[in-house]
C-alpha cells in the first residue's frame, strides 16, 4: 500500500483522484476543509497555502506519491493587475509547492521510486488573453518539474498535467450557464470541457507502477485544444 499526499484535494480533481486512489493506498489529503472527505478512506491535515502551516510531522516516515492540486484562475486584463496579484498566482501555484516538496524530500526519497504529480494549464502553452498571471506561474511549474526530473532520476519521478477548462469549484463562474458551457465546449476539438474524473485518471496513471518508465513530461488532458485546430 502506497502513502501518497495530496495538497488541495477536498474538491474537483484532488476530491476525484482520491475517490479512485483511496481503496488500495494510503492517502493523506492535507486542505482547509474536509467536508467532502467523510466516508473516504483518507487522513486529513489542516492546511491554508496562503498561511503556509503545512506541517510535515503528521506524515509517514515514507511517502510514495505526492500531488500538488491547488490552483487559481485569475482572469484579467493585464493593466488591472497588480504586481500582488502575480505574487499572490506565485504561492498558490508554485512557491507553496515548493515550501511542502522541500519539507517532504526525505520522505519520498525513502521510497522505491516515489512519483510526483504537478498540475499546469494549458495557457501555459497557448497564448490566451486575460491568463498573464496564471500562465506565468503555472509555466514555473513546468521549467522546475523538468530540471527536478533530470536531478532526482531515478530515484524520483515527476511529471505536469496541464488542463484546459475543466468543471470544478474553481471554474465554477466560467461555467454557471448553459451560453458559457456550450461557447465553452465549443472552444474544444472534443466539443466538450473536462471533467474533474478525466483529469483523475490521468493522476491515477501517473501515480502507478504502470508510468514508472515516464518523467519530466508535461500532459496536455485538454480536449485536444493545445494541438488540433479544428475552426
Amino acid at each position: 500500500m502506497k502513502n501518497i499526499l495530496f495538497i488541495g484535494g477536498s474538491t474537483g480533481i484532488g476530491l476525484a483522484s482520491i475517490k479512485k486512489l483511496q481503496a488500495e493506498n494510503n492517502i493523506i489529503a492535507a486542505s482547509r476543509t474536509n467536508e467532502n472527505l467523510s466516508g473516504l478512506n483518507v487522513k486529513h491535515i489542516y492546511f491554508d497555502v496562503k498561511e503556509g502551516n503545512f506541517d510535515a510531522s503528521q506524515l509517514p516516515e515514507t511517502l510514495d506519491g505526492f500531488v500538488y492540486c491547488l490552483g487559481s484562475i485569475n482572469l484579467k486584463p493585464f493593466k488591472s493587475l497588480k504586481a500582488e496579484n502575480f505574487q499572490e498566482d506565485f504561492q498558490i501555484n508554485f512557491l507553496g509547492m515548493i515550501s511542502i516538496l522541500q519539507q517532504i524530500l526525505p520522505k519520498l526519497l525513502l521510497s522505491k521510486q516515489a512519483s510526483i504529480v504537478l498540475f499546469s494549464s494549458v495557457a501555459a502553452k497557448n497564448g490566451l488573453p486575460f491568463h498573464t498571471s496564471i500562465a506565468a506561474s503555472k509555466s514555473a511549474i513546468e521549467g522546475f518539474a523538468k530540471s527536478f526530473a533530470a536531478e532526482y532520476a531515478p530515484k524520483i519521478r515527476i511529471n505536469v498535467i496541464a488542463p484546459s477548462l475543466t468543471e470544478t469549484p474553481l471554474s465554477e463562474k466560467l461555467l454557471n450557464n448553459d451560453i458559457k458551457k456550450e461557447k465553452s465546449a465549443e472552444r474544444h476539438p472534443l466539443k466538450r470541457v473536462g471533467k474533474a474524473e478525466d483529469i483523475a485518471v490521468m493522476v491515477n496513471f501517473l501515480l502507478s507502477e504502470e508510468s514508472s518508465w515516464i518523467t519530466g513530461q508535461i500532459y496536455g488532458v485538454d480536449g485536444g485544444i493545445s494541438t488540433l485546430n479544428t475552426n
